[in-house]
């Protein structure tokens, strides 16, 4: 069956208070402003539930993907402690930290510095936007077969990118090789576990959590019954367990994670007990869920606080991206891979199964998240129809 339950689910290790410091220094950037919560009335119909949401990050801050989030902050917190002004080095969580501006005023005499990142499209964009922001290079790592139009953007960007010969974990690796002093890596996921930047990538995404509390809350809403996260190398994931297994929440969400079954790194971690590389490379369409190793900052996150991983086809993400389209909601593959996820588990072989192990009725209120829009334009539109335009093309 496609659902897999986490027999070592165990929310009471989650202990970490999660920190609000990140909404508040996002909402301090230039352009901010929440991303949708849009609810899918008829899905939610055809799926027999009595709610269904689906937070919509084809927009944020200038960007078609929510990875931004976690790429600024983590930038902020690094530059901010390498230049000793970090003001919240005390604070769970890290506390505040100097705006954009400051930063860039503090840098100038320690120029020239360099961003490193490996991306299958987005988060090497976001690194490259936060780059541009404040006077520094960017050299991101690409994988082969990385959609061109996904370069372009990333070289729209002012970022130099190197193609590699190999899958996203060797792009990981290269750019790991190319860090020093002066060119600083700024990764997603983490290897041996106690590395700052993945940690902080991910209190840079607790952002979009706590939008959804402070938007379903303004609605009159409780949190939903069940949230599914698309995995990657597991740092979305860790943020929605580190918001939403907190100390003291009444009723939370069950969680999870959704990854493609030619790329399902954290579930081959959960039956190991640890992260381990899957075999050879990956290739599936859901370009930004093609990842062969989780975090291992993540992965103790995962372990103790997700429900369990649906793995899904590619043809499922693709069906999910034009029911998203007829929706309105402007979705890429991996985008989509959220309601690919639910429609395995409410209309899947197992679905029976699945809905007694999650508890899912006509009264279950489920949420969604869109990461990305269309940041391959040209592939969207063959997908979801050759007359559809993206929004931002």
């Amino acid at each position: 069956m496609p659902f897999h339950p986490n027999t070592g689910v165990a929310p009471a290790a989650c202990v970490a208070s999660p920190p609000r410091a990140p909404l508040a220094f996002h909402a301090a950037l230039p352009g901010y402003r929440p991303t949708p919560l849009r609810p899918l009335p008829e899905l939610a119909g055809r799926l027999g539930l009595g709610g269904l949401w689906v937070k919509d990050e084809s927009r944020r801050l200038g960007l078609p993907a929510f990875k931004v989030l976690g790429a600024s902050w983590a930038v902020a917190r690094l530059l901010a402690q390498r230049l000793g002004i970090d003001e919240g080095a005390g604070d769970p969580g890290g506390g505040p930290t100097p705006d954009l501006e400051a930063l860039k005023a503090a840098l100038r005499p320690h120029l020239p510095l360099t961003l490193l990142a490996a991306t299958d499209g987005n988060h090497g964009r976001a690194v490259a936007r936060v780059a541009a922001w404040l006077g520094l290079g960017a050299r991101i790592f690409v994988p082969a077969g990385t959609a061109p139009a996904r370069i372009a953007a990333i070289a729209g960007e002012g970022a130099d990118v190197e193609g590699v010969d190999g899958g996203y974990d060797r792009a990981v690796a290269r750019a790991a090789q190319q860090s020093d002093a002066r060119h600083l890596l700024v990764q997603d996921g983490g290897a041996g576990g106690g590395e700052p930047v993945p940690q902080w990538v991910a209190e840079g995404y607790l952002t979009l959590f706590w939008e959804v509390e402070d938007q379903l809350r303004a609605a009159g809403e409780a949190l939903p019954d069940l949230a599914l996260v698309q995995l990657g190398v597991g740092a979305l994931a860790q943020a929605s367990v580190m918001a939403w297994r907190r100390p003291g929440l009444s009723r939370p969400p069950r969680l999870v994670g959704v990854e493609p079954d030619s790329a399902a790194c954290v579930l081959a971690a959960l039956a190991a007990g640890a992260p381990v590389p899957l075999p050879g490379e990956q290739h599936s369409v859901m370009a930004g869920l093609n990842c062969g190793t989780a975090s291992a900052v993540a992965f103790p996150w995962l372990r103790a606080g997700l429900d369990g991983v649906v793995t899904v086809r590619d043809e499922l993400a693709l069906e999910a991206m034009r029911l998203l389209a007829q929706a309105g909601v402007e979705s890429g593959e991996t985008g989509a891979a959220g309601l690919a996820g639910l429609l395995e588990l409410l209309e899947g072989s197992g679905s029976r199964e699945a809905r007694e192990r999650l508890d899912l009725d006509a009264d279950s209120r489920v949420l969604l998240l869109s990461t990305e829009g269309a940041t391959d334009p040209q592939h969207w539109r063959l997908i979801v129809g050759q007359g559809a335009r993206p929004a931002n093309g």
